[in-house]
């Protein structure tokens, strides 16, 4: 039961996101729907349910999406500068990133965080390695690399998963 529910809210959150807007009908559309969608796919949608939903939980996950975002910007603005001024040196390459996350969804939120900021892009995961392109590879140090691209994230995804 925690699972369809914990489907239910996240489909609805969605559904209330997307419609931007809370007339009665919109609102009833989007809880019928997420009644379907949750009852169709909460096995495969969620391994423990509302576990995720605890205030400490919650806590790091509004931590992380302010770090995501942080981020998100300053990447933006490192790939505008190297577009508006070809001169800036790049020395793209791939990396590998090793992480010390357990699971694979805490993985796959990794890899997904360091894909969405500009100018890295995760190739493949593999045990506990990320394969990583990087716009510009800074070193080839394990340490620098972990610290360079996804150390903020990792840290707070530990808290969130474990």
């Amino acid at each position: 039961m925690s699972r369809f529910i914990f489907s239910f809210v996240i489909f609805f959150l969605i559904w209330l996101g997307f419609t931007s807007t809370f007339h009665y009908q919109e609102v009833i559309t989007g809880a019928l729907l997420s009644l379907v969608l949750a009852s169709l796919s909460y096995k495969s949608f969620t391994e423990r349910g509302l576990f995720y939903l605890s205030p400490k939980r919650l806590f790091y996950i509004l931590k992380y999406l302010a770090v995501f975002l942080i981020a998100l910007v300053k990447a933006n603005f490192d790939v505008a500068k190297r577009v508006i001024n070809p001169k800036l040196p790049i020395n793209p390459g791939i990396v590998t990133y090793h992480t010390t996350l357990k699971s694979d969804t805490a993985k796959m939120f990794l890899a997904n965080s360091i894909t969405l900021t500009p100018g890295t892009l995760t190739v493949d995961i593999i045990d506990d390695k990320l394969y990583i392109h990087w716009i510009d590879v800074k070193s080839e140090d394990p340490e620098v690399i972990y610290s360079e691209i996804g150390k903020d994230f990792e840290v707070i995804l530990k808290e969130i998963f474990k």
